[in-house]
């Protein structure tokens, strides 16, 4: 920590708390001024760049307080009935792993609807391009289809222990093949 003490840095933010205090209780009486003195708060907005609700909390300190102290109370809550996403995801999982016949060399091009990325060519010979082509393919199929036309079930035993997949993914397909989990514990 050097030449400076716990002091020296407690006085710095002390005196940068106290000046931006002071800034913004002489910004808000400047704009209260010339709200007074006519200018319409969308002039002052579109004359500062500041936001609508920075206008308004400016002319009414009052509005200011009530939202800070409102900020502290109450942290943010989902609704008692949200779902992550990953749980309302429809993610495909293979009726069989021995239908999953896909390429398994060579350039593949995936079609838009599973890669828009604009990089959906895919060098099979390449183990990170291969890892990340099937990564695309697992979250974005839209039908078993898609899973059998572009995976091919040995490599996807290869491949699961390093792919990253979300969580929710992950556990549709290991419990529709527990041997997908037993690679993973194999691998660890």
């Amino acid at each position: 920590m050097g030449r400076f003490s716990e002091d020296e840095l407690h006085a710095v933010v002390s005196r940068y708390e106290a000046t931006r205090a002071q800034a913004l209780t002489e910004r808000d009486e400047q704009l209260r001024a010339f709200h007074a003195a006519g200018w319409r708060p969308v002039d002052l907005q579109r004359v500062t760049g500041y936001s609508r609700e920075t206008i308004r909390q400016a002319l009414r300190p009052e509005v200011r307080r009530a939202t800070n102290i409102s900020r502290r109370r109450t942290p943010p809550q989902p609704p008692a009935d949200y779902r992550p996403y990953g749980d309302r995801r429809p993610y495909m999982v293979a009726e069989t792993l021995a239908a999953l016949r896909g390429p398994t060399e060579g350039m593949v091009t995936l079609p838009r609807h599973l890669d828009w990325s604009g990089h959906a060519e895919y060098d099979l010979n390449r183990s990170a391009r291969l890892a990340s082509m099937y990564k695309v393919v697992l979250t974005e199929a839209s039908t078993v289809e898609d899973l059998n036309t572009w995976l091919d079930a040995d490599l996807l035993r290869r491949l699961w222990p390093i792919l990253w997949l979300p969580p929710q993914l992950r556990q549709r397909w290991e419990e529709a093949f527990p041997d997908l989990a037993a690679t993973r514990s194999g691998a660890a």
